[in-house]
């Protein structure tokens, strides 16, 4: 016998307080935490309960009963829908806020770091040597240069949609996962991350799919023509854009594909790739160059970089650079230093320094990636760099060092999930005068801290702001060498992070607009 479904209840006219983690806002009824995204503080809402726990609840808002004084307005029609802009009604100025304080929330709090000490004044700024305002961006739209969408037969329904009980003749959909459907995607008719070329490319495409009868893929099912499309721009206006197909159909494959050339002769690359795995990604597969060229160039201080179809290049190019001048301020070179920068992915960063130290090593787990460094080293006449690929745990050990020697510097960009305890062992083992921790997830970042603190103290923490809109935050700390070291416990235990979306007792993040 099916269990019935527990109704969960409308909370009504409840004011939303403050703005949370994961994107999210924060409500507070009674003694319960309530979640709810695409709300602002000050807004007055009644709330649907999605998921309730013992302390808390998640929800979303069913009716406004008023806007937050100071609310923005959101600019994309996809809004409250599409999980990729989630922040669009907060204003710019909050969310900067509220990011800087996550970074030293995540520092103090989880790596329990001695900062030097601040004063918040009422504008929300930290104003003491050591721990930088946040960089914020000056493009607040448009200024992704990579977007991938997905083709689905399963157009996901607005609640709307569902609930007029109306019958939808056309369910194929070319744009975004919806967060937690991995078979559901919104249709995406103007997409604000990305300049206007995007959109056109993905429209026409879209439609010239739609009036052929192309198959859209079916996520479940693994059956469809039509797979993914990856779009990149650079910042020297050269464009790239690659049809994943899944299916190896000459016939529809070939109009396809010229009709796209037609429409966009501006294209620097067009190349279509063949994936008939269970997953997207195409690191393993095959490239197929229709027209054009099989990479573009981006540029950065007359540096010239390669990107092909399958590189990684931070996805703002204008902050990239930003990001990369903090590293290589807090870095310190003078022009005879050995550099080691660790996680390097295509060597731009150690490419961006290699003019001021005397060697640079990189190293990075992924074999095309350490390929692409090197020739990007050898477009740019630097010849004072060495790449190697491997596990950083494994590359990364004592005989390393023998080798090549301790460096003066580290750099470090590690994943989201941080750096492993064996990098963080030999890291201590190499002893530099300074390390340079580039990071996307501060809780990660403040672990790893915590284990270096007993021999490294924090000198410099900048914030930087890569994805507005978001609650993404990327985050550059400095250390260097105690002249004294702490004296360790006999045993040292890694700090404990979980990074969940559910949690037990949430803490209510005191930045408020309204």
């Amino acid at each position: 016998m099916a269990r019935n479904k527990k109704v969960l209840p409308i909370l009504e006219a409840v004011k939303i307080s403050s703005i949370a983690a994961e994107g999210k806002a924060i409500a507070r009824v009674d003694d319960m935490v309530v979640f709810v995204p695409f709300v602002a503080p000050g807004d007055v809402v009644d709330i649907q309960v999605t998921k309730k726990k013992h302390k808390y609840a998640e929800g979303r808002a069913l009716k406004f009963h008023s806007y937050a004084e100071d609310r923005a307005t959101p600019f994309c029609e996809h809004f409250g829908v599409c999980g990729g802009c989630k922040w669009q009604q907060i204003p710019y100025k909050a969310q900067i806020d509220f990011k800087q304080q996550q970074v030293f929330d995540a520092l103090t709090r989880i790596g329990k770091i001695d900062l030097p000490e601040f004063t918040v004044p009422d504008g929300g700024d930290f104003v003491k040597e050591g721990f930088y305002p946040i960089l914020g961006s000056k493009k607040t739209q448009f200024y992704r240069n990579k977007l991938e969408f997905t083709f689905s037969d399963k157009r996901w329904m607005t609640y709307e949609e569902v609930a007029s009980g109306a019958t939808f003749a056309n369910m194929n959909a070319l744009g975004f996962h919806i967060p937690g459907m991995f078979d559901k995607v919104l249709d995406i008719n103007k997409c604000w991350l990305q300049n206007e070329l995007s959109n056109s490319i993905r429209n026409c495409i879209k439609d010239f799919c739609l009036q052929n009868d192309y198959s859209y893929f079916d996520l479940r099912k693994q059956e469809g023509l039509m797979r993914n499309l990856i779009i990149r721009t650079s910042s020297t206006g050269e464009v790239m854009l690659i049809v994943i197909f899944f299916e190896d159909d000459t016939e529809k494959r070939e109009p396809l594909l010229q009709h796209i050339h037609l429409n966009f002769p501006e294209l620097t690359s067009l190349i279509y790739i063949i994936n008939e795995k269970a997953n997207d990604t195409i690191g393993d597969q095959e490239i197929n160059v229709f027209k054009g060229r099989d990479h573009i160039f981006e540029e950065m201080e007359g540096l010239k970089f390669k990107i092909g179809p399958k590189s990684f290049y931070q996805t703002n190019s204008d902050q990239a650079y930003e990001l990369y001048k903090i590293t290589r301020s807090f870095a310190g070179l003078k022009g005879d230093e050995l550099v080691y920068d660790l996680y390097t992915g295509t060597g731009t960063i150690a490419l961006f320094l290699a003019r001021f130290c005397k060697k640079i090593i990189g190293v990075e787990y992924v074999p095309e990636a350490i390929e692409d460094a090197k020739v990007n080293a050898e477009l740019n006449g630097l010849d004072n760099t060495q790449f190697f690929a491997g596990d950083m745990k494994d590359v990364l050990n004592k005989n390393f060092l023998d080798t090549y020697g301790k460096p003066d510097v580290i750099i470090t960009d590690p994943p989201r999930a941080g750096m492993h305890a064996d990098v963080v062992n030999t890291i201590l083992l190499a002893e530099p005068q300074r390390i340079v921790y580039v990071s996307c997830n501060p809780a990660t970042q403040a672990r790893d801290l915590a284990l270096l603190d007993f021999d490294y103290e924090v000198k410099k923490v900048q914030p930087v702001d890569m994805f507005p809109h978001t609650q993404h935050v990327e985050n550059v700390v400095l250390l260097e060498k105690r002249a004294v070291k702490k004296e360790r416990p006999v045993e040292v235990v890694e700090p404990e992070i979980e990074i969940v979306e559910e949690m037990e007792e949430p803490e209510e993040r005191q930045i408020r607009i309204g």
